[in-house]
């Protein structure tokens, strides 16, 4: 009966009604849906909409130039609805802004010549690097795609809706937007390129990062890791030495060395 020509565009409850109404009755609205169930006629006959299952990013740095995370942001110019977009090209282990550029407006042709300037500057092998951004109109255009390609970089992107997966330029924005000296908004194009130009400066040469170890980017980035370290061991000696009462449980030691840079870093493994 519910595959009878009449019914079979009809819901069990319209059924059971219009059987009901006619005087014959052959069972529950309830048994209905359990017979059709037993033959798998049971779901939903719209055409459903399935996002796909995105991979999470995992991505690991050990040294500088093997992992670099790009990103835009507006910044609020003279009157309302006016921004300028600030590029912004980070290595994810030291930290550092190794390309920026501001522009007028969000395009992929406008981040080429910022990036292949970054990759000249910084000599970077073919098939060393990976660049990791979010999935906005410039990372995911296909002029994007054949510039990486030529270059030999390879191409990773955050999963839809998710910004943490791309916690390093996220955070590095809001360094920028966090400084007391950050304008509420710019007069003019050339006064954000002035402003970012005194950022960038000092927050590469002269801002000590927590993330690794109250070094500065360009300390890490340029190989002077140990030479810090054991400079930072010498003068905690000194002061040991001088007076070793202030210090309680153990002689100091600087902080830790940066080793390793994660972007989703893998789950640990069970030993059980």
């Amino acid at each position: 009966m519910l595959h009878a020509p009449r019914f079979a565009d009809q819901a069990p409850a319209e059924i059971y009604a219009s059987l009901l109404d006619e005087g014959t009755y052959h069972c529950s609205i309830r048994t209905m849906y359990r017979i059709l169930d037993q033959h798998g006629e049971v779901r939903e006959r719209r055409q459903q909409l399935r996002h796909p299952v995105y991979q999470k990013p995992e991505l690991l740095a050990e040294r500088p130039n093997e992992v670099w995370s790009w990103d835009i942001t507006k910044l609020m110019g003279p009157t309302k609805w006016c921004y300028f977009y600030l590029y912004v090209i980070l290595d994810i282990f030291s930290r550092r802004v190794v390309g920026w550029c501001v522009a007028d407006a969000e395009s992929a042709t406008l981040f080429r010549p910022l990036f292949d300037d970054a990759i000249e500057k910084h000599d970077v092998p073919p098939g060393q690097l990976t660049l990791h951004a979010d999935r906005g109109g410039p990372m995911k255009a296909k002029a994007t795609a054949l510039l990486l390609a030529d270059l030999g970089v390879t191409r990773s992107h955050n999963r839809p809706h998710t910004s943490n997966d791309n916690p390093f330029s996220e955070s590095r924005f809001k360094t920028l937007k966090y400084q007391p000296r950050f304008p509420q908004r710019l007069g003019c194009i050339e006064d954000a390129r002035s402003f970012c130009r005194q950022f960038f400066d000092w927050y590469n040469q002269d801002h000590h990062h927590a993330g690794i170890g109250l070094m500065t980017p360009d300390q890490v980035h340029y190989g002077q890791i140990d030479a810090v370290h054991a400079a930072r061991q010498q003068t905690l000696d000194h002061a040991f030495r001088e007076t070793p009462e202030r210090f309680v449980n153990k002689a100091p030691t600087p902080p830790d060395k940066p080793t390793a840079a994660w972007i989703n870093p893998p789950p640990p493994k069970s030993h059980a």
